[in-house]
Formats: C-alpha cells, sequence, structure tokens
C-alpha cells in the first residue's frame, strides 16, 4: 500500500473482526488505486535532488562567466603580458596587451605587431606537462600568463617579400626599398647583422624594436626554416594595452609605407 495515499473509507455496517463485508452486487470490485512502483511523483529522491540543486545554484553564475571568457579567450581577444625588454620602447616589461584573433595571416602588413607560437620557428624546446602543471597554467593563461614559446614582434617582411640589410644608408630594405623605422628604439642600429633573405610563402620575417636586444628571425637564420614564422603559428595581432593604466591605449603598430610587394 502507498504510504503516501490515504485509503478510502468503505460505506455501510462495521464488520466483525476477520470478517468481510458481502457485496451487494456479484459484479461489484475493488476501485482502490493501485500502489505506484516508483512511490510517486514527489518522494524523497526527489526532494533531496531539489534541494541539492537549490544549493549549488549559485554556482550557475561564476560557471557561465568562466565558459563566456573561455570563447572569448579563445576566438577574439587574448591577454598577454610583456616579459622581456625586446620590443621597448613600444612596450616594455610588465605591459598587459591584448590581441586580437579576429586578424588572419592575410590581413597582416608590414609593421604590425603581433604574438606567436615560436617553438616551430625558433626551434624551442616544449616541456612536457603534466595534468596538473596544464590545469595550473590555464588558469594563469586567463590572467594574461603566455606559454615559454609565445613571442611579440614585429612584422618586417611579408610572404614574397626580400629583406635586407643594410642599405647604403644604413636602413633596411624591403624590396629594394629603404625603408624608415621609427620605433626602433633610440641609439639602436636596424641591425647589427648583416642578411639577405627571401621570404618563403606563408611565412614573416619578424624583429624585435630593441634591435641590440632581441632573439627574433635573424638568430635563427641558419635553423631550418630561417627564422621565418609560419602564418599558422600566428596566435593574433597586438590590439591595445590596458596596463599598466598610465600607458592605457592602442599600440602603435607603425606601418612600414611605400614598399611594394615583391615583383611589382
Amino acid at each position: 500500500m502507498d504510504p503516501e495515499r490515504a485509503v478510502p473509507e468503505r460505506s455501510g455496517t462495521a464488520q466483525q473482526a476477520g470478517s468481510a463485508a458481502p457485496s451487494s452486487r456479484p459484479d461489484d470490485v475493488s476501485t482502490s488505486p493501485s500502489p505506484s512502483p516508483s512511490g510517486g511523483g514527489d518522494g524523497p529522491h526527489t526532494t533531496a535532488a531539489y534541494a541539492a540543486a537549490r544549493r549549488h545554484r549559485w554556482l550557475l553564475g561564476p560557471a557561465l562567466l568562466l565558459l563566456a571568457i573561455v570563447v572569448v579567450r579563445a576566438f577574439l581577444v587574448t591577454p598577454f603580458g610583456i616579459p622581456s625588454e625586446s620590443m621597448q620602447d613600444t612596450l616594455l616589461i610588465g605591459d598587459r596587451i591584448l590581441v586580437s584573433r579576429t586578424t588572419t595571416p592575410a590581413d597582416l602588413q608590414r609593421g604590425d605587431i603581433i604574438v606567436f607560437d615560436a617553438s616551430q620557428a625558433f626551434h624551442l624546446r616544449v616541456p612536457e606537462r603534466g595534468l596538473v602543471q596544464t590545469l595550473v597554467e590555464a588558469v594563469e593563461s586567463l590572467a594574461g600568463k603566455g606559454q615559454p614559446t609565445d613571442y611579440v614582434k614585429r612584422i618586417i617582411g611579408l610572404p614574397g617579400d626580400r629583406v635586407r640589410c643594410c642599405a647604403t644608408d644604413g636602413r633596411l630594405e624591403v624590396n629594394g626599398v629603404a625603408v624608415s623605422e621609427p620605433y626602433v628604439a633610440p641609439g639602436q642600429k636596424p641591425s647589427a647583422l648583416a642578411f639577405d633573405v627571401r621570404v618563403p610563402a606563408d611565412r614573416f620575417w619578424v624583429m624585435g624594436d630593441n634591435r641590440g636586444s632581441s632573439s627574433d628571425s635573424r638568430a635563427h637564420l641558419g635553423d631550418p626554416g630561417g627564422g621565418m614564422v609560419p602564418g599558422d603559428d600566428i596566435i593574433g595581432k597586438v590590439w591595445v594595452r590596458y596596463w599598466p593604466l598610465g600607458r592605457l591605449g592602442s599600440v602603435d603598430q607603425g606601418q612600414i609605407a611605400s614598399v611594394p610587394r615583391n615583383g611589382e
């Protein structure tokens, strides 16, 4: 008998213990409802589950916020911190930047500042990480800490370009045109190392603004790939600096103008 249901009373004269009440009609049958196999929809298990859901519903807000951050970081913008002096004076140690992930390699121009995974282009050793370390790094990345193989540099040569150092006046030469570089750190030469390279298809020649303290494409000329960055390894284009607040704003890309594409 279902404990949640009341037993319907039978009309008529009370019967003696152990005797059954005679039916008034031969075909009269009991209409008492059969007990529910599941114990009813409002049983103790359902009530406990509902109470547990109410206790943990406060987690919904933080979970949705975390999901939104992950989606934005993966597809729109990603925060990064500047760990070295290689991009001085454009970007200083401790600067925090946002990188747009919506810019494709085909949209990049000479002078754009990019963040890229240098493990392939610069043949960097990628350390093995366990599950715990991976989770820790994932949390740290939300605050702008990138991987050790994430580099920030400026694009000097596009796919197909010929980049040479140096022209007769000491400037870099791109496709036969000597270019002005106002972003180069004061007192720095365009390059102390002479080079003459042709950038392959879907690769980019990159250099730091602090030319004397930058490990960039020049440092890997003898490696397979010649220090050129594959387009698929580019994480995004630097968009804005959000820290420190005194330097809040867009980052000057310093476009290299008046240079034709190779062969034009």
